[in-house]
């Protein structure tokens, strides 16, 4: 048994974030001491954006007036898809309450944040799908207000197909802001008065430390990095299907690894011819991030057994998990670390990423181990509630009061002993020792 590399990355993601931290440090306190004004010059300064931060209806209305009604059934299509599939995951968490013994009832509430930010990244590409993803399941969980923010497209404002998804999703502010000073503003509720709750939504090493370092003044979804595909494949796979999904994601950046683990010399060395021109083939864009990032970050694993596959998959804990594979009920049986899983070359990255319903704003560089993607119960609050009669009371404090006693802790003992005097006067129950020093 032995597992081979034949091809490894010569980076990591985290090979590139020191510059990013000390940029984003500079610029958060910028912004927290010059407020509206030190984000309406960094606009000016990164996006050349001089115009309204705060789009009102009518220009949401004249930038998405020229969108084709074909693309905008598709927007619609796409976003429908997401708020169903969250919808449902919404439906299979409930209130809840339960008498754990008689007369003390305890119980669950749901309770959505009041206030998200989600953040749409506009660079090298438009990033219609990530407005969908983030504003319509949050607007599933019960969320009351969804701060949305993009940066201008190309010096003008934000692309129309991204605005009108938002829009469709049901963003109830829209803000002209990218990068570092649009999530400062959504923390600190610049513009709006609406500080956010939580701000959630992919983007680049920039946004990812800005979320990392507000974290705590507000919650974030996950600790994004660049995107990741990985492609488990046995010998029944298909090279070139196998090869085109590594390039698809391969694309997103410079920075983003794409892997491929298999028990198949034939399908490793296939893989392996594809790639370059595959590559080559792209538009000059897609090309540039596509082959930088196979270049750098992008891996060939050769395995002997599909467990051993298993162990390295489930140590990498890919952001997106392709299995062509035969027996894949089998695979999800025992994969257990990774962002969103596809089944079969049937599925890929790419329907996940733009349309199929599951979220595409998942964990990264390593983060799955502990955590899953963006979904309703990122913006829920499982808040715990009791009540109990005066029986019940009467059991539970002569043990509360014990306990704390035991533990040193006289204040907390007396709350329970006021509650006896109260309810048992003149009963003889055990409350424990006194604490005296």
């Amino acid at each position: 048994m032995a597992t081979t590399y034949l091809k490894t990355a010569t980076k990591t993601p985290e090979t590139e974030t020191d510059t990013a931290r000390k940029v984003v440090t500079d610029m958060l306190a910028a912004i927290e001491a010059g407020g509206e004004q030190a984000v309406c010059d960094y606009a000016l300064k990164l996006d050349k954006w001089d115009g309204p931060i705060v789009l009102d209806k009518k220009t949401i209305a004249g930038r998405t007036a020229g969108i084709a009604p074909k693309v905008k059934a598709d927007i619609e299509f796409a976003a429908g898809q997401v708020r169903r599939f969250a919808e449902a995951q919404r439906n299979s968490v409930k209130d809840f309450s339960v008498e754990i013994s008689p007369g003390l009832h305890l119980g669950q509430k749901l309770v959505p944040v009041n206030t998200a930010g989600c953040y749409v990244p506009t660079g090298r590409y438009a990033h219609i799908a990530s407005a969908y993803m983030s504003i319509a399941t949050a607007k599933a969980a019960g969320v009351k207000t969804v701060v949305a923010c993009s940066a201008p497209y190309r010096g003008q404002n934000i692309h129309p197909d991204v605005l009108y998804a938002m829009q469709v999703a049901g963003a109830d502010v829209i803000m002209c802001l990218g990068g570092v000073q649009a999530i400062a503003a959504m923390t600190f509720g610049l513009f709006t008065g609406k500080p956010a709750d939580i701000i959630v939504g992919p983007g680049n090493k920039f946004v990812a430390e800005a979320k990392r370092m507000l974290f705590g003044k507000v919650g974030i979804d996950v600790f994004a990095g660049p995107s990741e595909v990985a492609v488990i494949a046995d010998d029944s796979a298909d090279p070139l299907i196998v090869a085109t999904d590594l390039v698809g994601q391969a694309e997103h950046g410079h920075e983003s690894p794409a892997w491929l683990m298999t028990t198949s010399r034939r399908i490793a060395d296939a893989v392996s011819r594809l790639m370059p021109d595959l590559i080559a083939a792209l538009p000059p864009t897609a090309r540039d991030a596509a082959s930088a990032a196979w270049r750098d970050y992008g891996e060939i694993v050769l395995c002997d057994t599909r467990e051993e596959i298993l162990a390295v998959s489930d140590a990498y804990a890919c952001e997106h998990l392709e299995v062509h594979c035969a027996d894949l009920d089998w695979w999800l049986r025992h994969l257990t670390n990774y962002g969103s899983l596809f089944l079969g070359e049937e599925t890929n990255v790419a329907f996940g990423d733009k349309c199929s319903g599951t979220n595409h704003i998942l964990p990264t560089k390593f983060a799955a181990r502990y955590s899953s993607g963006l979904s309703v119960h990122k913006f829920l609050k499982p808040l715990t509630w009791q009540r109990m009669d005066r029986a019940a009371c009467t059991r539970i404090a002569p043990v509360s009061a014990r306990i704390s006693r035991l533990e040193g802790m006289e204040a907390h003992a007396r709350t329970s002993d006021v509650r006896m005097a109260k309810y048992a006067a003149g009963q003889t129950i055990d409350l424990g020792q006194p604490v005296t020093e």
